[in-house]
């Protein structure tokens, strides 16, 4: 018998505080897709989808889904082409780097206005 459960995925749960600088910071800056929006009645908070690629993250304004300041790590290919596109945005809150690390990556860091971070990382060896 296999102890061990067949794992399909992983959803990271950001929270935020403003519908407009959460999809200005995730849908025109670093690219990612709507996938839903959700609202139990027009002026309670939303809940919402983000995709970029197969990641997936669910950003949330309801209190109590979780805190702020989270931080996720994502492994991509072509991560000079990514940072580039972002560079290329003259996004006026973020103009990251990309950082080598002594754990063999290449690292991009990007943290949305709410203070949770995103690590996006390619391996190097």
């Amino acid at each position: 018998m296999n102890l061990i459960p067949t794992i399909n995925g992983v959803t990271p749960i950001f929270r935020i505080f403003d519908e407009t600088k959460a999809r200005e910071f995730y849908i025109d800056y670093l690219g990612f897709a709507l996938g839903f929006e959700h609202r139990f009645e027009p002026d309670l908070p939303l809940y919402m989808e983000v995709t970029l690629g197969s990641l997936v993250i669910h950003l949330t304004e309801h209190y109590g889904d979780c805190s702020p300041g989270a931080a996720i790590r994502v492994e991509m290919e072509d991560l000079t082409a990514f940072h580039t596109r972002l560079l290329e945005q003259k996004f006026k809150f973020s103009r990251p780097g990309i950082e080598k690390t002594p754990w063999h990556t290449r690292e991009v860091t990007v943290t949305d206005p709410f203070g949770n971070r995103i690590m996006f990382y390619e391996k190097t060896a």
